[in-house]
């Protein structure tokens, strides 16, 4: 069971571990400064250890579509998947892998010759061949580029601790736990969870493993192999960015920063296997998300948006999304993000207490409760329209709205029970499926 988990657990950390994630820690580092444990201690709560928590809660539920439109309702907890597959799929991580390969792979080996719109034609033109025609070599490469990465920042970042980039100076954010907060909804891993999830669970059925017991320990043992290695790979990475703060300038985006960070600790040969070995591991990944979002929709929309078509779209998007720039699109994702992921989180952690919630009206308060109060957080921190919320409590730890979802579960467990609804999420979608695996409610 243990090497089971120890296999498990190695796909799910590069599930999780994507090119694309590795430019946010060492920015994180470099503006944290002398607090960098503080940013990362918030990065890594939001990124990973909520994220393997879902992983196992949602399948400890019985499947991850089962637990979140089980809990929510049909219509809510499409609407919140969808939102998910939106961000992952359309809006951010599609267009930011080209962005990302762009800044680190293109720029740095050949400058600015080649301008981003040229490049996203030809790196998105790629993306559709590869995603029409599933081939091989995609998934083979995909194998191959994440040893070689991982690989590749070990080295990085021991070359680091034994050739100090610089003293770690003041933070240059005076938010520190909030940049470390919104570092760890770009990431999206909490809200790509859910895919993850049955990916993981089929898997280990695969193995073997009929039993729901022996299901949820090798899923225990693998979240925390996956969320370890990812602790150990971005502590080491928000570390180097932190001892940059004194010798390196601001003017540096996330992905110029560890291309500079690489440059000065392995050289130019070190830059070229870094942006190489980066750029065709977010091909592969865009062309993942490609798929999986196309087959999403043809799924939802029951055959009306074919497959071709929702490709045909998301590259669309991704096309023009992409050239705003890696910052525009960062940017663009910080609102659309701080909305999502509260609302996915909390219903997440609270499908952990599914055996003592047996009411859907408090995952929805909850759920309800953290949607509408970042709504508000973050209609103010855009465009300054609520100055109240600088005063509520954990506004400076990034997670104001949490109070928010407190309360909207526990009126929604109250109001429950006088409308008759105290018990009916035990003849909710998700119970027949945690019954179909053997694990009743209860």
């Amino acid at each position: 069971m243990r090497k089971d988990a120890l296999v498990t657990g190695l796909a799910l950390f590069a599930m999780f571990f994507g090119a694309g994630n590795l430019i946010f820690p060492p920015y994180l580092g470099m503006t944290s400064g002398s607090e960098w444990l503080v940013g990362f201690a918030c990065f890594i709560f939001v990124d990973v250890v909520l994220s393997c928590v879902g992983i196992f809660a949602l399948n400890a539920a019985g499947g991850a579509n089962a637990a979140i439109e089980g809990t929510l309702g049909r219509v809510p907890g499409l609407i919140m998947n969808t939102a998910a597959i939106l961000c992952t799929g359309v809006l951010i991580a599609t267009p930011r892998t080209a962005a990302t390969t762009y800044e680190m792979a293109v720029m740095p080996l050949f400058g600015d010759g080649m301008g981003l719109a040229l490049f996203s034609v030809l790196f998105f033109a790629l993306v559709l061949a590869l995603t029409f025609r599933q081939s091989r070599v995609v998934g083979i490469i995909g194998k191959v580029l994440t040893p070689l990465l991982v690989l590749g920042i070990i080295v990085l970042v021991v070359a680091g601790i034994v050739s100090p980039i610089g003293d770690i100076g003041a933070p240059r954010s005076v938010h520190v736990a909030q940049d470390g907060i919104l570092a760890g909804y770009q990431a999206m891993d909490i809200i790509a969870c859910v895919g993850f999830a049955i990916v993981v669970q089929d898997a280990i059925r695969a193995d073997g493993y009929t039993a729901r017991r022996s299901q949820m320990k090798v899923m225990a043992l693998a979240s925390c192999v996956a969320g370890v290695l990812l602790a150990l790979i971005y502590g080491g990475l928000t570390y180097l960015g932190a001892m940059t703060g004194l010798s390196f300038g601001p003017e540096l985006n996330q992905a110029q920063l560890i291309v500079e960070i690489t440059k000065h600790l392995m050289g130019e040969a070190g830059v070229v296997v870094l942006g190489v070995v980066v750029g065709l591991a977010c091909l592969t990944t865009a062309i993942g998300l490609t798929g999986a979002t196309a087959a999403y929709f043809e799924r939802v929309t029951r055959g009306r948006l074919p497959y071709r078509a929702g490709v045909l779209i998301v590259i669309g998007c991704g096309l023009l999304i992409c050239n705003l720039g890696l910052e525009a699109i960062i940017a663009l994702a910080t609102p659309i993000l701080s909305v999502v992921c509260p609302p996915f989180m909390t219903t997440v952690v609270l499908i952990l207490f599914l055996r003592r919630i047996h009411t859907t009206w408090a995952y929805k308060g909850a759920a309800l409760g953290a949607l509408l109060a970042s709504l508000v957080i973050v209609a103010h921190d855009s465009f300054g329209l609520a100055p109240f919320v600088t005063a509520l409590p954990l506004y400076e730890f990034g997670f104001s709205w949490l109070p928010f979802a407190v309360a909207g579960g526990v009126i929604g467990w109250l109001a429950a029970k006088p409308a008759g609804r105290a018990r009916d999420l035990l003849d909710a979608p998700v119970e027949k499926a945690v019954e179909a695996e053997g694990s009743p409610i209860g």
